[in-house]
This record gives structure tokens, C-alpha cells and sequence, in this order.
């Protein structure tokens, strides 16, 4: 068992705190439900909490609350791409996790596998292509991956397989104008929380197929295992990479990186840069019943309410 964290504060600088939840996104119903059990964990560890279902009004809502901090537990485009961020700079109301910056970096997967890639960490090669020449013929040798570009919780993901003779047929209409094309990873699907500038832990995330939404979400979808089993070395390295990502994105508060692992990839000569793979960074991770940075904060010996409480005192402006 690690160490617990010692990042608990003592004092507390906020005491009324609107939960911003729901909001636009494809992933709205994962926001609610994250929303519930945040409001749920501040209300144990003795904060008021004000809940906001993030809509056209928000602006107004926000006023009317008047709170000391806002606790984004928004997902997906407007609530995690720096959209909500700069309004609440805008306002003037301290809130947690990632700045406008960070957000907006982050949410753009070719954008910031550009800076992984500047800080030496490994990624998979990618490009970035319209619906229509994704339909019409493979941009890229098979096996490989289209997802949209700017939105998380593997939505609209399309799997094309080694000898697929034909391309994926993308819905032209509801598709963003461009897509992310990445060359297919296999292998163990791992993930490390960072907790200001801690890593938490390395899980791995065992699925029946494809780590989609369903598995994500659903009871039962996934299994995890804590700490992960594999080697030292490799536990080491994703640690490091996931805190090194955090910082190069700037990211701030809570933050989840995610990575594939195969000890086979690359021969018995493959070093490390080609067994594990970086894939990308959540800056809203999901604080839902079967989410994985609550799990984390748990092994490492704090408490749901804890970890609620660390980031309601962690919110500021100008991150």
C-alpha cells in the first residue's frame, strides 16, 4: 500500500459552492451524474451547495447563487474545452480544476499530442481529416482509430481493422469538420490521476472490447485494478509521463492521463517509448459511482468528501 496523500486543508477559504453540472455536451448525462455525487461528497464534508444544471442561463443562475466558488462538474465541449472557464474569469468566481488555457489545450487532442511530443513523451502517430475523405478512402495503412478531435468519454469513436477493405462510412451531417485519424494501439488500457502535482496511482482498466462509453459508465462495464499489475519500471514511467503531461498542458487541480501498454510492441530490443503510449488528458475527470480518479484518491487514503474538499479549496482565478 503507498503512502496517504497529506494534501487535506485545514483552513477553508470557501463555504457556498454552486455545482455546475449537465450543461450541452454529448456528455451531459455523465455530467449530472458526476454533479450528484460532487454536491453529495461537499454537503458530507459540511460545504452549501448550490446546484446548476448549466444552460443559456447560466450567467443569471450564477448571480442569483452568489457563491464563494464554482465546482465544474461539467464534461465534453463549452464545460471542459475553456469555454465555461473564461466566463467564470469573466465573473470573477474562483473555480477548480484547469484555466482557459489548459481547458482548450487539452480538449484539442492533435494540439496537445503536439506538446507531448515536444516534452519527449511517446504517442501514436495521427492526422487530422474531413468526414468526406475519411468516407471516401483509408487516409491512413490499417489499423486506426477516427474520433472526433474535441470530445472526450470516447464518443463517436470508429474502430477500422487491420484488413478492413473499406473505409469507415462517418455520418457527414453530425460530424465535426475534422476528425482525428490515429494509428490503432493495442494493449493494456492504463490511467494515472495527478492531484495538484501528485500522481495517484497507475489502474488498469480491463474491458471486454473497446474502452467505449458504455464501458466507461455502465455498471459492470469495466473492471479495474489498483494498483495496476505490471512492472515497477512501467508504473514508474506512467507516473512520471501523467505529471509531465499535467504540467506541460498547465494543467491545474485534478487531472487524468491515459495510456496503452504492451510489453510485446516493438520486439525484446523496444524500449520504453514504444511499450507505452500516451493517448491523452482528461482535465474533467468523472467523479461518477464507477469513475477511476475517485478510486485512485481512495487507495491513496483519501475519502471521497476529502478529495471534494481538497478541490472546492484548490479553486482560484487566473489559473
Amino acid at each position: 500500500m503507498t503512502e496517504p496523500l497529506a494534501l487535506i486543508p485545514k483552513d477553508r477559504k470557501y463555504q457556498r459552492v454552486a455545482m455546475l453540472q449537465g450543461g450541452m455536451s454529448a456528455e451531459r448525462e455523465v455530467s449530472l451524474s458526476s454533479g450528484r455525487e460532487c454536491a453529495e461528497g461537499l454537503r458530507q464534508a459540511g460545504y452549501e451547495v448550490i446546484e446548476i444544471d448549466a444552460g443559456v442561463t447560466l450567467v443569471e443562475d450564477l448571480k442569483r447563487a452568489r457563491p464563494d466558488a464554482v465546482f465544474n462538474a461539467l464534461h465534453g465541449r463549452w464545460g471542459e474545452d475553456g469555454c465555461v472557464q473564461g466566463l467564470l474569469e469573466w465573473l470573477r468566481i474562483p473555480y477548480t480544476h484547469s484555466g482557459v488555457f489548459a481547458s482548450a489545450l487539452a480538449m484539442d487532442k492533435e494540439r496537445s499530442k503536439r506538446v507531448y511530443e515536444d516534452a519527449g513523451l511517446p504517442i501514436a502517430a495521427s492526422l487530422l481529416a474531413s468526414p468526406e475523405s475519411i468516407s471516401a478512402a483509408h487516409v491512413m495503412e490499417p489499423p486506426y482509430v477516427v474520433k472526433p478531435n474535441n470530445e472526450g468519454s470516447s464518443v463517436g469513436i470508429h474502430i477500422v481493422h487491420e484488413r478492413a477493405n473499406q473505409p469507415p462510412q462517418v455520418a457527414v451531417f453530425d460530424a465535426p469538420a475534422e476528425l482525428m485519424v490515429e494509428a490503432y494501439v493495442g494493449g493494456q488500457e492504463l490511467t494515472v490521476s495527478v492531484m495538484g502535482d501528485q500522481p495517484l496511482a497507475v489502474t488498469d482498466i480491463i474491458s471486454d472490447g473497446w474502452y467505449d462509453y458504455h464501458a466507461k459508465y455502465a455498471e459492470g462495464g469495466s473492471r479495474h485494478v489498483i494498483p495496476a499489475e505490471i512492472p515497477q519500471e512501467i508504473t514508474d514511467a506512467a507516473l512520471k509521463m501523467a505529471v509531465t503531461a499535467h504540467q506541460v498542458l498547465g494543467c491545474r487541480g485534478v487531472s487524468r492521463t491515459d495510456f496503452k501498454y504492451d510489453p510485446s510492441r516493438g520486439g525484446v530490443s523496444a524500449g520504453l517509448s514504444e511499450k507505452l503510449i500516451i493517448l491523452e488528458t482528461n482535465t474533467q475527470p468523472g467523479m461518477t459511482p464507477t469513475s477511476l480518479t475517485p478510486e485512485q484518491a481512495a487507495y491513496r487514503g483519501v475519502s471521497f468528501p476529502q478529495l471534494m474538499a481538497w478541490m472546492v479549496e484548490d479553486a482560484s482565478l487566473d489559473r
